[in-house]
């Protein structure tokens, strides 16, 4: 009996821990993606990262049209706004819950563009390690873009609550 009480006692202290180790980890994930859009995002105005993804933009189906618009630096510029933007996005969690959740929904896409890179640009030799980084990156935006929802969704709930505890109606069961 007494093992029993020891068991279920140290699964209590275990569990406890559950909820730290998701609130920072998703705070480690959610910024980490963001240093990464907005680092990676800055590099696009050197003239060596334009001219080292130039090959991928060209052979892209879905953004050789930056390459044609813009050239090959203003195109890498181009492509460093948008990262720089999603990663504001992301990083509006707090503020903008809705914001967030686009703006990682946006990075997923993008992440699944360059995953694409894998197999429209060729001979894309030692490249091919760089672009695999991107399957993690594709589903960190997508967990984020989930949480933020959730929370987008709560914020809904909870004003819709608060109006109707002012209008002296009885709150909904949620």
């Amino acid at each position: 009996m007494t093992s029993q009480k020891t068991g279920s006692a140290e699964g209590r202290e275990t569990a406890a821990w559950a909820p730290r180790l998701l609130g920072v980890g998703g705070i480690v994930l959610r910024y980490s993606l963001v240093l990464f859009l907005v680092l990676f995002g800055a590099l696009k105005w050197t003239s060596k990262e334009a001219h080292d993804i130039e090959s991928w933009v060209v052979n892209s189906p879905f953004i050789s049209w930056v390459h044609h618009l813009f050239g090959v630096q203003g195109g890498s510029e181009f492509i460093g706004v948008i990262e720089l933007t999603i990663g504001a996005m992301i990083a509006a969690r707090r503020w903008s819950p809705r914001t967030s959740a686009l703006g990682s929904l946006g990075a997923a896409v993008m992440f699944l563009t360059t995953l694409s890179f894998l197999f429209t640009t060729p001979d894309v030799g030692d490249a091919e390690g760089f672009l695999m980084k991107d399957l993690t990156l594709f589903g960190a935006a997508l967990w984020t873009a989930g949480e933020a929802l959730s929370a987008a969704g709560e914020d809904d709930a909870g004003s819709h609550l608060s109006r109707s505890h002012r209008s002296g109606a009885q709150p909904a069961v949620l």
